[in-house]
């Protein structure tokens, strides 16, 4: 069996091959697609055969697709390009003949008015009219997402945010790619569609405690208004577009877009996923 990693060379690309090999994947059997295949080397090196994989090329996507038994798709950074740069890797697959496609969407994608739903609806949506295999991994947010808020808050002393009493079932980007390995290398998933949490659904004023507790200073949650927070962003220099993404992102929040945990996501993985001050532990 034969598994293609796309962006094999991104932070959760390379957890998720390590975690292949810790589940006894051998290391020919993956291929490691990237755009620029000179930040694989160390992959190759490893004995994992590193093959061009551009989204916004499809030849390359069509070679590097070509023989494999199962692709993991990992979304695309390039929000507003990333249902085209999908289709691409959706088509290649589907010509392929892939037996298993694994995507890495966003929670509820299909009903959800969080920001960044709409692309991961319309990519499940290609997917599904395709008719490949597939399993769909709706992930909630990564704790590494707060890397850069985190030296914010700890040097400010005061975390701000718009998303009021909001809950986020964060888990490390580590718990979702073992759960990608997880799936990619079982038997009994085609056709599931995961709904991916970490076990806890903290707040903010849990996160900014966290925070405080990581860093030894003192952080306190700063409940601001839609408004407030809009202005707050303005006047530290934001471009309108990133303050409204922003704002956009804590509105999500705020509703609840990222609050539900049932426990799938650590059943997958075989364990309790990362707590949160673990999981900023390993950005501080």
């Amino acid at each position: 069996m034969t598994i293609l990693i796309t962006g094999a060379t991104g932070q959760l690309g390379r957890l998720v091959i390590d975690s292949l090999l810790e589940r006894g994947a051998e290391p020919q059997s993956i291929a490691a697609g990237a755009r620029d295949t000179a930040k694989a080397s160390d992959l190759a090196a490893r004995g994992i055969r590193v093959v061009e994989l551009d989204y916004d090329v499809p030849a390359t996507v069509q070679a590097a697709v070509e023989g494999a038994d199962s692709v993991l798709l990992i979304s695309s950074s390039a929000v507003g390009q990333r249902v085209a740069q999908h289709q691409a890797v959706i088509d290649a697959a589907k010509q392929a003949g892939v037996a298993k496609l694994v995507y890495t969407s966003a929670p509820k994608a299909t009903t959800s008015d969080l920001v960044l739903a709409p692309e991961h609806k319309a990519t499940e949506e290609l997917i599904a009219a395709s008719g490949i295999p597939s399993v769909i991994l709706r992930n909630n947010w990564y704790t590494e997402n707060y890397a850069d808020t985190f030296t914010q808050a700890t040097g400010s002393g005061v975390l701000a945010a718009s998303v009021g009493e909001g809950r986020v079932a964060s888990a490390s980007r580590r718990d979702f790619a073992d759960a990608a390995a997880a799936v990619l290398l079982e038997d009994g998933h085609t056709g599931a569609v995961y709904e991916l949490g970490g076990d806890v659904a903290w707040n903010f004023d849990d996160l900014a405690a966290a925070m405080a507790e990581v860093s030894g200073r003192p952080v306190a949650y700063q409940a601001l208004s839609a408004e407030e927070h809009a202005a707050a962003l303005s006047d530290a220099g934001l471009d309108a577009g990133t303050v409204g993404f922003v704002t956009a992102l804590d509105a999500g929040i705020r509703g609840g877009a990222l609050a539900d945990t049932d426990g799938t996501l650590s059943r997958l993985i075989g364990r309790p996923t990362t707590p949160l001050v673990e999981g900023l532990r390993s950005i501080a």
